[in-house]
């Protein structure tokens, strides 16, 4: 078997060695910084040789980026039925994954342009914010909600941009309290 279907396999070594070292890099870019963190602490904590490490990932910020694509969304808040609470959940929800501990350096690795040129990590996470925000919208279209929701590149551009923006660059205030305001900034209603 060659390793390229080794790593596709659900279940098995490969599987448990992937899951250890997400585990692994999670736990320590989370009490250390990614700044921090190399392959072998990696390694050691997960109890893998680094060889294993430096064969299917090459580099941290690779290894970074493939934990970012597989985190996945894990316990998002279910839809509410109501246009401004859902986007508020959803957007609330983003600003806490994002703030976590580690949360934007495996962002900014996943997005980083030199990470894999095999992966495209700026479209994937597009994609994965994207289908957080859809199904809200999609459900306030078919609950018939008038005004008409707004499309998913205007909640991008107007609620998920700023969240990411003001916690790269870690501006005051980007709390919960800002996303609610933000969302009923958007929608037009007033917040509180």
């Amino acid at each position: 078997m060659n390793a390229d279907a080794s790593t596709k396999r659900p279940g098995g070594r490969s599987a448990r060695v992937r899951a250890a070292v997400h585990g692994a890099a999670i736990a320590l870019v989370s009490e250390f910084g990614a700044d921090q963190v190399t392959l072998p602490t990696v390694a050691q904590r997960a109890g893998v040789n680094p060889s294993t490490l430096y064969r299917r990932w090459g580099t941290l910020a690779a290894l970074l980026a493939d934990v970012a694509q597989h985190r996945g969304d894990a316990g998002a808040p279910p839809l509410a039925g109501d246009l401004r609470t859902d986007l508020e959940n959803q957007a609330v929800w983003t600003l806490a994954e994002l703030s976590r501990p580690g949360g934007i350096a495996f962002f900014r690795a996943e997005v980083a342009p030199d990470v894999d040129e095999r992966h495209d990590g700026l479209r994937e996470c597009l994609r994965r914010v994207s289908e957080r925000f859809r199904p809200v919208l999609d459900a306030a279209r078919e609950r018939g909600d008038a005004p008409p929701p707004p499309t998913l590149e205007q909640v991008l551009d107007r609620i998920v941009a700023p969240l990411y923006f003001r916690v790269v660059f870690s501006i005051p205030g980007t709390d919960e309290a800002y996303v609610r305001e933000l969302v009923a900034g958007f929608i037009g209603e007033p917040s509180g």
